[in-house]
């Protein structure tokens, strides 16, 4: 019986785990190991927002894990790789042996090398526990103020989080703007001005020099420029590195993470890695990426999962993609969003925060920005829409010069172009998805049809 062994409880391992079950219908011997309950640090938000509660944020239980003859390894840590003997160390001493494994290490959050970055008080926000830290930090104190150091995406999904909370929010951003590798600068600007018109403070173009701890426990931030910001908890939200640790010192190449070909797999060819620790094929770019998104992460699982239950199944390439919501105001961005080299079409209205930039290769849109109020941005579906064009790579033809007349009619192209039609009959593994085999508490989710559906789905004809 083959045994596979998947190092890590993210949306990586989760999907791999099923999409293998889907296919050897039980035949194989599964060993998961993870030092974390198997979670979605996409969820995150939504509970330090008190939308849901922790369990929420579970994407498997022993249940789950029972349901699928998964030998779970929760609470342990991988601690070495031995590749020629094909093992795995353990932190409790013990050892797994595999005929091929997964790498789903993820991410870690960077850390801060200045005086204080080590108090109490001074903490990244990335994992089940670091949340867990903050909100027993908040018990005390109804509204903290809490600085942010760092304004990228991560941060700023979990700002929001804290900003429905009605918490006392700052931010220090060492680029000159904030969401630097999501937004060009005009678009941030948009963003920045929406942020301080709700109460966040914001100083862009410097860097924080100390941490000091006041006589009544808050925290004294010393910046570069000369100005000091004091706050109850601060949050370092600088980036994350991929997991390396495990492959250091072993044969398995690595760049700035795992390399993998569009299998999925490593230069060892029965040792795989996916999501933020897997740098693989990405569209529009000739090099291998590292796409640290969610999305990313669920179709590595899926693909590496299928070729270790003996498939071939080819990755086309990730397409990198963040769509936030920034305190009310949606953000998105996509593909080569940042060429200088390709086409722009930029329309902005910051007086109505509205901006959206089309980046052109030719006839194809190659990147996009788009900045909104939910009914200039999700409500038309133009993001899902732009996306779609993007991951089918779809030349648009004449329809370039009608966008360049009509950018918000994004609808026309979509429809005449047959990007919906090519969205349908593409699959990932030759075979539609099945749903998710786990559900928070046995509860099956259910749907009610409303009165605009009728409307939305009925041809003319009718």
């Amino acid at each position: 019986m083959t045994h596979h062994v998947i190092i890590g409880g993210g949306p990586v391992a989760t999907n791999a785990v099923e999409t293998i079950r889907m296919l050897d219908g039980g035949a194989s011997q599964i060993t998961l190991i993870s030092d974390e309950p198997a979670h979605s640090r996409m969820v995150l938000p939504y509970w330090l927002s008190r939308e849901v509660p922790r369990e929420h944020t579970y994407t498997a239980d022993d249940a789950y894990f029972q349901e699928l003859n998964v030998d779970a390894k929760i609470g342990v840590r991988a601690v070495r790789l031995d590749v020629t003997g094909k093992s795995v160390e353990l932190s409790d001493g013990s050892s797994v042996s595999f005929d091929d494994l997964l790498l789903a290490t993820g991410s870690s959050p960077i850390s801060l090398d200045i005086p204080g970055a080590d108090l109490p008080g001074v903490q990244p926000l990335w994992s089940l526990q670091h949340t867990d830290q903050l909100l027993k930090a908040a018990e005390s104190n109804g509204r903290p103020h809490v600085l942010m150091i760092g304004a990228g995406f991560i941060g700023f999904t979990l700002l929001s989080a804290m900003h429905k909370r009605g918490w006392q929010l700052s931010v220090v951003e060492r680029e000159s703007h904030v969401l630097p590798r999501m937004l060009d600068e005009p678009a941030a600007r948009l963003v920045e001005a929406w942020l301080r018109a709700r109460g966040v403070q914001i100083q862009c173009g410097t860097e924080v020099r100390e941490i000091v701890e006041t006589s009544d426990g808050k925290k004294r931030v010393t910046l570069a420029s000369g100005d000091a910001i004091e706050a109850d908890v601060v949050v370092v939200a600088v980036g994350v590195a991929p997991n390396l640790e495990l492959v250091q010192g072993t044969d398995i190449q690595v760049d700035h993470g795992i390399l993998v070909n569009d299998r999925l797999q490593t230069n060892v060819p029965f040792i795989y890695a996916g999501g933020d620790v897997a740098q693989g094929p990405a569209l529009y770019s000739d090099q291998p990426a590292v796409h640290a998104i969610h999305p990313t992460a669920v179709d590595h699982g899926r693909v590496a999962g299928a070729n270790m239950a003996g498939q071939e199944v080819h990755y086309p390439g990730s397409l990198l993609m963040n769509i936030l919501d920034c305190c009310g105001l949606q953000c998105a961005s996509f593909g080569n969003w940042a060429d200088p080299e390709a086409e722009a079409m930029v329309i902005s209205n910051p007086g109505m925060s509205i901006y959206r930039k089309l980046l052109w290769t030719g006839d194809q849109i190659t990147g996009a920005i788009f900045i909104g109020r939910a009914n200039d941005m999700g409500m038309l579906t133009d993001v899902g829409m732009i996306k779609g064009i993007l991951q089918t790579q779809t030349p648009l033809g004449e329809w370039k010069e009608f966008l360049r007349e009509n950018p918000f009619d994004i609808r026309r192209p979509y429809v005449a172009r047959k990007v919906a039609h090519k969205l349908a009959g593409a699959t990932l593994l030759g075979r539609p998805a099945l749903p998710r085999h786990f559900h928070f508490a046995g509860k099956q989710p259910t749907t009610t049809v409303g009165p605009a559906h009728s409307m939305l789905v009925q041809t003319k004809g009718e």
